[in-house]
């Protein structure tokens, strides 16, 4: 690596660890917003968990799309599903995806805007299952956390249905967590 390149990837980790600090809409079993850094992390453990040995899977790629799914929210932080910029929120966090990366060597940023397309896209197998298990974890954190009164445990239900109904694993997992979500709901005292 030659100076240069590990001054700007020294510089892009340095900024990436913004995530630390982004919060995003779900809450930790403590009661404090959890970081998109948090929600990263344990989507990759999920992935390692449940998802090894997924045949016809490139576990590196996965582990690899998992980790650069949300880094554009470095720059322009989480913008919840709940939220009406929801749905323009793809162009946004491209451009934040892309400037957070423009330090890196160009090898390294093109692999991490690639993988965040090809995530994006949702068509590879690999896509697939990352898109599936980041909403599961989504679902896992709301049914787990220790949310404000009138949080909208109804939301789960529907939140993501058409990712996760995409592969029998993360099916498998959602009807499970589905169970979690309507238990939640029942013993709601607000």
């Amino acid at each position: 690596m030659t100076p240069d390149d590990l001054a700007g990837t020294l510089d892009f980790l340095q900024r990436a660890e913004a995530l630390k600090s982004t919060l995003r809409s779900g809450y930790a079993a403590s009661g404090r917003q959890e970081s998109t850094a948090e929600h990263t992390w344990r989507l990759c453990l999920m992935v390692m968990v449940l998802a090894d040995g997924v045949e016809g899977i490139d576990a590196l790629k996965l582990f690899k799309m998992c980790l650069v799914h949300d880094l554009g929210e470095a720059v322009g932080g989480d913008i919840p599903a709940t939220d009406p910029r929801a749905a323009d929120k793809t162009a946004q966090e491209r451009r934040d995806l892309q400037a957070l990366t423009a330090p890196l060597p160009p090898t390294r940023r093109d692999e991490i805007l690639s993988l965040w397309e090809e995530y994006e896209a949702g068509t590879s197998p690999e896509a697939i299952l990352a898109k599936g298990f980041d909403k599961l974890e989504t679902i896992l954190q709301h049914n787990q956390g220790r949310n404000p009164p009138g949080f909208d445990y109804a939301f789960n239900l529907v939140y993501g249905a058409k990712h996760t109904a995409r592969h029998p694993l993360t099916a498998a997992i959602r009807a499970v967590l589905d169970e979690g979500t309507r238990a939640r709901m029942a013993d709601r005292v607000d």
